[in-house]
């Protein structure tokens, strides 16, 4: 793969104010763009110091640092020996660094200073973390975001005179390829019949602010780990091959409201062999999959699996949703998938405008697969939960 040159990066070069917010859609190269700038601002200039900080460490192992090193490597300016994996920096020759940590970690918000600063995804990043970052940076700062809502980027950062900034989408980034653009722009259609889809293409097909409306759940955070005692352990799955992943969820009960979720899949492209190979250390354990697919849950059964279809009585979608919204919901920090969609997953709304109490069909293949666990692990009695 070659690296391409895109309109994306072309105009963040020529941004020049000291807060340069890039605002951008889905697969607009806002990370793409503002990498090849740090990292020839590194190359140039020595012992720059960089900071690049996203929301957490799984976050950034899946995001930023992954195209930093593919960037890197692409333009052939990748050396070994200048990468330490357990600093998570990388050291040019001639002193400059990058280093990669997430806003969670305390004591890189109020500790060392540097001269530039790229904040990932700034949205999933609290205001006073952003704060303690920019007054310990000396030169430029960059931020990025999908703009779901207007949040402190735009409240706080672009009202300084010393801001500026620039909105990229889809058809910046030339290295997008042609299949990505496609589904990207099937959302123009839908757009026409549904204030989801309306808002959906507002936000990542344009990159224009858009409004966070009816969300299904917020009786959710983060956290890091799930605790070593618990009531009962059980795996969702839910079914995906070529357009959606397939899945798996593992759902911990704590107590009658604490429950933990931990992405263990979310994956395209697989056949029920691949599911089995990636699920070894899951063979003795429940796993309850969507009833939809019975050959799937036989072929994995017969691979030696503890594997049994959901039971889907009348509204059991509204049903499970109600349950989950009954509960404490944890999740941890590297389930970036489930985070994700328990951020957009939302109920439709009406051409009135109004919220329905019919959830959209998307954003929710993982919490498709926690709900089945869910309702297999905490049953509901008198209008109660109880643990089963």
């Amino acid at each position: 793969m070659s690296f391409i040159y895109t309109t994306a990066i072309r105009k963040i070069r020529k941004m020049t104010a000291r807060k340069r917010v890039i605002q951008g859609g889905t697969s607009a190269g806002k990370t793409f763009g503002i990498l090849p700038v740090l990292i020839d601002m590194a190359a140039r200039t020595p012992r720059l110091e960089i900071s690049v900080v996203s929301e957490s460490i799984p976050h950034l192992r899946r995001g930023a640092m992954k195209d930093f090193l593919k960037i890197m490597q692409m333009t052939d300016r990748y050396i070994d020996s200048g990468w330490n994996r357990s600093l998570l920096t990388y050291t040019f020759v001639n002193g400059s660094y990058i280093e990669f940590f997430s806003a969670d970690q305390e004591g890189k918000l109020r500790g060392a200073r540097r001269n530039v600063l790229y904040i990932n995804e700034a949205n999933n990043i609290p205001f006073e973390a952003y704060h303690q970052l920019s007054i310990r940076t000396s030169a430029e700062i960059f931020i990025d975001y999908n703009p779901t809502a207007e949040f402190w980027a735009h409240t706080e950062v672009l009202k300084d005179s010393d801001s500026e900034l620039i909105v990229l989408n889809y058809l910046d980034n030339e290295a997008l390829p042609d299949t990505i653009k496609a589904d990207i722009e099937s959302a123009r259609e839908r757009a026409n019949n549904s204030a989801y889809w309306a808002n959906w293409w507002r936000v990542y097909g344009l990159g224009e602010v858009g409004s966070l409306q009816g969300v299904v759940f917020n009786n959710w955070k983060q956290v890091e780990s799930v605790p070593a005692a618990f009531r009962r352990r059980v795996y969702g799955l839910d079914w995906g091959f070529s357009n959606d992943p397939t899945a798996v969820v593992e759902v911990t009960v704590i107590n009658e409201t604490d429950v933990y979720l931990r992405q263990v899949m979310y994956e395209k492209g697989l056949i029920n062999l691949d599911i089995s190979n990636r699920l070894q250390h899951l063979k003795t354990s429940e796993i309850i999959a969507d009833s939809a697919e019975p050959k799937s849950i036989e072929e994995l059964r017969r691979y030696g699996f503890r594997i049994r279809p959901t039971v889907k009585g009348p509204d059991s979608v509204r049903a499970g949703i109600a349950k989950m919204q009954g509960l404490n919901l944890y999740v941890t920090n590297d389930s970036i998938d489930l985070i994700r969609e328990l951020r957009s997953y939302s109920w439709q709304v009406d051409k009135a405008g109004k919220t329905t109490n019919e959830p959209e069909d998307a954003n929710n293949h993982a919490i498709d697969a926690a709900r089945y666990a869910i309702m297999e692990a905490v049953k509901a009695r008198s209008g109660t939960y109880a643990i089963a």
